[in-house]
């Protein structure tokens, strides 16, 4: 029995040294990543019990796949062994005005060839809490879409609360349905959403009169944004979105706005000067929201501990952000001054 789960797909990460183009040199800098997977591995970081429901050939890169997860406590056992092959992305890490590129090579994978009926979801969910989904998984196939709305279903059913990171990946949505065909359907099973303007236009439809180019957000335009969304979705419960102002590849404000029944909250602002890795730092809000939602009492601080978590993977080279609860409230705090602690 585990408490809070994901399912997606964890892929192998093949990302060029340094801000190297791809094959300027002849290496790559092979890890795990995947925003469902990252997701578990924040929460078991956080101290809670998670798992992650996914499906990964027998073979030596799947096992180490799997030893990946298991280092960080993530409870591994509903994982299929199933499939012929791990899906891999590419990264080449941009820098100033040269933004970072990802190439897929996921077709075919483990998990994309999976359909409804080839998991037991009831004995899954068992005692559990929390689900985690994203709009990443129904975008490979057909058949992964209905597998997603089959395991957000399956897990209402069960009386877990439903979390979705919409996650828009436009190179992913290929096999003839747009992106809210599918999404439409699946997020009426949700309770909390997840989003950046990108995924509430390109995922929902939901028009979205905001300039993120300029790298000067109006806030104002977010919060008529998140009213929108809790009236077009009246299941959802909570909506959170991410504010990012991009003014280049290293420099970035970081803050999010979210809202409930009880009204909108505005997060603190961050200014991210020297960013390492934004690859992830989605999921580092997902996965940190999900635990300030379980273990504060103040949806502000629920938050802003999001805010803080996501802040600080920005720091962290690969998908995973590997920060600890007494780090994230730290900075909660005040104290970002990045002085060595001894």
């Amino acid at each position: 029995m585990t408490d809070f789960l994901t399912f997606g797909e964890i892929m192998l990460r093949l990302k060029t040294p340094g801000n190297e183009r791809f094959f300027q040199s002849p290496n790559f800098e092979a890890t795990f990543g995947g925003g469902e997977a990252n997701v578990a591995v924040a929460l078991s970081n956080y101290g809670l019990d998670a798992g992650f429901i996914s499906a990964l050939p027998d073979n030596d890169v799947g096992e180490g796949a799997i030893r990946e997860l298991r280092s960080f406590g993530v409870d591994t056992g509903h994982i299929k062994r199933s499939g012929d092959r791990v899906g891999i992305y590419f990264l080449e890490t941009g820098a100033n005005q040269r933004p970072s590129k990802v190439v897929y090579d996921r077709a075919n994978s483990s998990i994309a060839a999976c359909k409804p009926g080839d998991f037991d979801w009831k004995q899954i969910f068992a005692g559990a809490k929390w689900l985690h989904i994203t709009g990443i998984t129904p975008a490979l196939t057909q058949e992964t879409a209905d597998l997603s709305l089959e395991c957000a279903k399956e897990a209402k059913a069960a009386g877990l609360t439903v979390s979705c990171d919409f996650n828009y990946r436009g190179k992913l949505w290929k096999y003839g349905k747009s992106a809210p065909e599918i999404m439409t359907e699946l997020v009426k099973y949700v309770d909390v959403g997840i989003a950046n303007e990108e995924d509430c236009q390109k995922c929902l439809g939901v028009t979205a009169d905001v300039e993120v180019e300029s790298g000067e957000l109006d806030t104002a335009k977010y919060e008529a944004l998140s009213a929108k969304m809790l009236d077009l979705f009246p299941n959802m419960s909570t909506i959170a979105i991410t504010l990012r102002e991009s003014k280049s590849a290293d420099y970035n404000g970081w803050s999010a706005c979210l809202r409930n029944k009880d009204g909108f909250r505005l997060s603190r602002r961050y200014e991210i000067t020297d960013i390492v890795d934004r690859v992830g730092g989605g999921d580092s809000f997902a996965s940190a929201l999900i635990y300030g939602l379980n273990k504060y009492s103040d949806r502000q601080q629920s938050l802003e501990f999001a805010v803080a978590a996501s802040c600080l993977k920005h720091s962290i080279l690969g998908d995973f952000n590997r920060v600890s609860v007494p780090e994230v409230e730290k900075l909660m705090s005040g104290d970002g001054s990045g002085r060595v602690q001894r």
